[in-house]
């Protein structure tokens, strides 16, 4: 039976015209490609009506890889550096039978190149390779692309990196050394990590990612190359590579997949060697805006109406990695405009806005953020940024700053938004300037939420819906992540901001000058409308957004729930 050629197949399915299969073989002349890939590069055809036209003409089955789970006993049958170069990927073994998911089915080199690899008889399967693309990032561990990098490479007394100007993006040169690091960076990026940690050990380097707020062991490179990789990471930041004793900052921007990435990079001298940590800066988030942070629709309104303020101190706070510059940069983001002047005061600068003029502090030199401060109101601005309150000096600018006609934007590490009060005035701030220059205090967090590729219903343990203070009464579906190829068998896929917002109004004012606890804010609080951390993320786990257990690990089992205020007014000693 004769094969019908993959353009009459486009053709008679009504996806191209008989001149546009004309055009691309005219093409194909010229440029010796192939008539389909050209067809798709033309824009006349999509991939996947590629692929389906090779699998009739080819009478092979067509795979998606999408949501496909692979044993990794199956990924370790062939080479990373194998599957790259031919744009293949093996999927699952019966008995002696391979099946693998090809771009190119007809490449016979490669399908002996598999048999002599894996010993096994191949059967072969058709993908676009976007699909086989992303399945290779997912699928193979920095491990196995380490590996194949490293090959032969002498693990001991090689030569010094080379030199790199100040913003190297560490892909133009073709060392060991530099493509391990590229390697590094760039599956840390796909994979979405937001660090990447590179630790000496006494006998090993390790490398972990902190993906979606926790960390994962990901590949140890060869301790014999320790100092080198360290050194080209050193040189491409433009850091002392000299100096071993004291820590160091530096930046590196890098292009991942036509788009530029800015890596922060921080080394601490340690027994074992320097262990540098990488901060991976996606500008994407400075396109998410305010509603896309996981604010409920009451809560985002009474924040924007916050941020909208002519003057005022206004927290945000939480532990590290919890989401406040995102928040920030964010609410800069919705309040900026060509009529306001905007200053802000940062160590260090991580995105640049524009319209915002953004100073980095350096102590070193003697600019720190109290120093920029009292410049920066020189400077005629309506808003100011503060990176961080650190210190009582800082924070004693930030209330006059704000006492004075400005609006005054920060981040503080507190638990929760009531102890942002309290840690102020034990800064050294009196208390009748917190009271008429605080406005209000977001606390966040950020919970991992649960994949919808392998979402499923579950009952969790009794301990824990007490724990969380569910009741036996109480109807809510409980969904958590399986694990599958798509969320690295973690059971999550991105992450949500959970908030409480505490406004500062007349009476919690008169509260703070009349020295009132902790507790008696809260209670009061809880009258007029507030909800801890710990009840937003119960609203995420009730409403599928994540599980218990998240919920569980990111807010402590000992916070309490307010507890809402007698009827009788909380008596405040003004």
């Amino acid at each position: 039976m004769i094969r019908k050629r993959i353009g009459d197949i486009l053709i008679a399915r009504g996806t191209i015209t008989a001149a546009q299969l004309e055009e691309a073989l005219k093409d194909q002349k010229y440029s010796g490609g192939k008539v389909g890939q050209i067809l798709v590069d033309g824009g006349y055809i999509t991939e996947d009506q590629l692929v389906e036209a090779i699998s009739e003409h080819l009478r092979v089955n067509k795979i998606s890889l999408e949501s496909l789970y692979i044993d990794p006993n199956v990924i370790a049958l062939v080479p990373v550096v194998t599957a790259r170069k031919y744009g293949l990927i093996p999927v699952f073994k019966f008995k002696n039978n391979l099946t693998v998911a090809m771009s190119d089915p007809l490449n016979i080199v490669a399908i002996e190149e598999l048999k002599y690899l894996t010993k096994c008889n191949i059967r072969r399967a058709v993908a676009t390779a976007r699909q086989i693309e992303e399945a290779i990032d997912r699928c193979y561990s920095v491990a196995h692309s380490l590996d194949n990098v490293i090959g032969s490479y002498p693990t001991a007394g090689a030569s010094p990196a080379p030199e790199a100007t100040d913003e190297a993006t560490v892909k133009d040169d073709d060392t060991p050394v530099v493509k391990l690091v590229n390697l590094i960076i760039i599956q840390a990026v796909k994979a979405g990590a937001s660090d990447i940690h590179i630790e000496p050990d006494q006998h090993q380097l390790r490398v972990r990612y902190r993906i979606n707020g926790v960390m994962k062991d990901e590949a140890s490179p060869p301790k014999g190359l320790q100092a080198e990789i360290i050194s080209r990471i050193k040189v491409s930041a433009n850091m002392d590579l000299s100096e071993k004793r004291l820590p160091q900052d530096g930046r590196i921007v890098m292009k991942v997949d036509d788009r530029d990435v800015d890596l922060r990079i921080s080394t601490l001298p340690t027994i074992h060697g320097e262990k540098i940590v990488i901060r991976i800066l996606d500008r994407r988030i400075l396109d998410l805006g305010l509603k896309n942070l996981g604010f409920s629709g009451s809560l985002l309104d009474r924040w924007r109406r916050l941020i909208q303020l002519k003057e005022g101190l206004i927290l945000i706070t939480g532990p590290t990695s919890s989401g406040k510059t995102t928040t920030l940069y964010s609410s800069l983001q919705e309040i900026n405009s060509i009529e306001k002047n905007i200053i802000t005061v940062e160590d260090p600068v991580e995105y640049s806005l524009p319209l915002i003029n953004q100073v980095q502090v350096n102590e070193k030199a003697g600019l720190t953020f109290a120093t920029t401060l009292r410049y920066i109101l020189r400077q005629n601005p309506d808003i100011i940024m503060i990176g961080e309150i650190r210190d009582v000096e800082t924070a004693l600018m930030a209330v006059r700053s704000a006492l004075t006609g400005h609006l005054v934007l920060s981040t503080l590490h507190t638990n929760d938004a009531p102890s942002s009060i309290t840690r102020l005035i034990d800064m050294g701030i009196e208390k009748y300037l917190v009271a008429s220059a605080l406005k209000g205090v977001l606390a966040q967090r950020l919970l991992r939420t649960v994949c919808d590729n392998c979402r499923e219903e579950y009952e969790p343990q009794s301990i824990q819906l007490k724990m969380a203070g569910f009741t036996e009464d109480e109807k809510a579906e409980f969904t958590h992540g399986a694990g599958c190829s798509k969320c690295r068998m973690t059971g999550f896929k991105g992450v949500t901001g959970i908030y409480e917002l505490v406004g500062i109004d007349q009476v919690i004012s008169e509260m703070i000058i009349g020295d009132a606890s902790e507790a008696q804010i809260k209670a009061y609080a809880a009258d007029q409308g507030y909800r801890s951390l710990f009840e937003a993320g119960r609203d995420s786990v009730i409403s599928g957004v994540t599980c218990l257990e998240e919920l569980l690990r990111v807010i402590s089992i000992t916070e309490k729930l307010p507890t809402p205020a007698t009827p009788e007014r909380i008596p405040v000693d003004v």
